[in-house]
């Protein structure tokens, strides 16, 4: 005579929790460390216009002595933006000058600056350097 028995198929609740829990584990790392991963991405779109516009000031000073001329006022225009950054210039003189990039939207709190002598600082994500554009959360140059 045989004997009939049950076997039950699939998962236990206790097995379901667990799965949701190491998913849930796995989530608190990743999130904010893609998120670091993305402002870092949009830190770089700062430091390389600041850079471009630099060297156009710097062959505008070449070519007309000072910074105050006509064909220097377009690359240091008042105030121009993009998604994640607005650029302005500031402290223009024949001699000196000073850009900047302050973010806007999810790079809110995020500066860097550089001025004619090469100057930089920035603030990023609540950490200041001096000297450098930092290029990390952790705060490293």
């Amino acid at each position: 005579m045989r004997i009939k028995t049950n076997v039950q198929q699939g998962f236990t609740l206790l097995e379901l929790m667990i799965a949701v829990a190491i998913i849930g584990i796995i989530a608190s790392i990743a999130v904010p460390n893609y998120i670091d991963y993305v402002k870092k991405g949009k830190a770089s779109e700062a430091t390389s216009n600041l850079a471009d516009l630099r060297i156009k000031m710097e062959q505008c000073f070449q070519d007309n002595r000072n910074y105050t001329a006509a064909a220097c006022a377009a690359f240091c225009a008042p105030t121009s933006s993009t998604s994640n950054f607005t650029y302005a210039c500031s402290g223009v003189t024949p001699t000196t000058y000073t850009i900047t990039a302050t973010g806007a939207g999810s790079m809110t709190g995020f500066s860097f600056d550089v001025n004619e002598a090469n100057d930089k600082n920035s603030t990023f994500d609540g950490n200041s350097g001096t000297g450098c554009w930092l290029t990390s959360k952790s705060g490293s140059c």
